[in-house]
């Protein structure tokens, strides 16, 4: 009797520790701008966290998201900065979507912002950028069957047109998406860079060896809102994509693969995340997050089983250097953190 007892008991404690893991996973709030939605965030360090958005909003914490200032360069209150690259607790760069394309670089905490990129074409529209160290890529949408590329050697103060180096061809169709500044990725001589439209694909282009593969994924594709909305890679041969159909974001069918093998296969997760995502990042190699404006989902299985953990919407998540801190912002305003206990 004693011994059904303490089976009873054990059953009872391994419930009760499953039921807190469950739900020690809590998207808190941090903060709100009524007038701005957010698509850009980055982070530097442990406690420094800046966003950038609408209405040429851009914000800055250093105390892990307690308090915000509000920085957006005031000459151009209606531009939509869709990504923000952070090198430090004063210093960042931002990219406008849209013409005319804007690039604008702070060194002072955003008392003073200057221009590093203007483009006026018509058909211009930046969708993200991405730096390693000093060095770094920003994509935008084809202009005459390439996509657009430019470069950095220098945090992003000085920019080159490289769009004719190694082209990156699109299909009819064929876009990008600047729905959270992670559909392309620098690591290490590679770049990564997701597609969407007419066709969802990976483009894999070695700086060091002047090479660059095109490979076509499972993501759902085929419409104007439809394809590869974010990508990450933990080294040159595991990956991830997300994606989906923003227009109908409840739908989670081919909205997550992994590759094992650099992206020449695909595998679809076992479980999939809870519907269309415009954000996905490795916290460990075994911990991903993935986040969009129909819920949050962590995988503890290197991404081949999705929980969501939330149904809120947001478009953009990042993480602290130690990864002990997850932040994400959303359309409507909203800075939030994920306890990761």
């Amino acid at each position: 009797m004693r011994s059904n007892t303490n089976r009873l008991f054990q059953l009872f404690l391994l419930c009760c520790v499953f039921t807190f893991s469950a739900t020690a996973q809590i998207i808190r709030p941090l903060t709100k701008h009524a007038d701005a939605g957010f698509r850009g965030l980055d982070t530097y360090g442990e406690r420094i966290v800046w966003v950038s958005g609408t209405k040429g909003t851009v914000g800055r914490s250093t105390d892990r998201g307690k308090t915000w200032e509000w920085i957006g360069p005031k000459n151009f209150p209606e531009a939509d900065f869709r990504d923000i690259a952070v090198f430090g607790k004063d210093e960042a760069v931002i990219v406008s979507a849209g013409s005319p394309a804007l690039i604008l670089k702070t060194v002072d905490a955003g008392k003073n912002w200057e221009e590093v990129y203007h483009n006026e074409d018509p058909e211009i529209f930046l969708n993200g950028m991405d730096f390693q160290g000093k060095h770094g890529f920003a994509i935008g949408d084809p202009i005459d069957g390439c996509f657009q590329l430019l470069e950095s050697k220098d945090r992003g103060k000085t920019w080159a047109d490289v769009s004719g180096s190694l082209l990156l061809f699109a299909e009819p169709g064929e876009v990008g998406f600047a729905a959270s500044g992670s559909g392309l990725q620098l690591l290490g001589d590679d770049l990564w860079v997701g597609s969407g439209g007419t066709f969802a694909a990976i483009f894999r282009r070695n700086e060091k060896k002047l090479l660059m593969y095109k490979m076509l994924t499972p993501i759902l594709s085929g419409a104007a809102s439809q394809g590869i909305f974010s990508l990450n890679f933990w080294d040159n041969l595991n990956g991830i994509v997300v994606g989906g159909d923003y227009l109908n974001d409840a739908d989670n069918s081919h909205s997550v693969y992994m590759t094992n093998d650099g992206g020449e296969n695909w595998i679809a997760s076992e479980k999939p995340v809870g519907g269309y995502r415009s954000a996905v990042k490795y916290i460990t190699k075994q911990k991903l997050v993935a986040t969009g404006t129909s819920g949050t989902d962590i995988s503890n299985d290197g991404g081949k089983n999705w929980n969501t953990i939330s149904k809120d919407s947001y478009n953009v998540l990042g993480k602290s250097r130690s990864g002990k801190t997850i932040y994400l912002a959303g359309s409507n305003g909203q800075i939030s953190v994920l306890d990761w206990k």
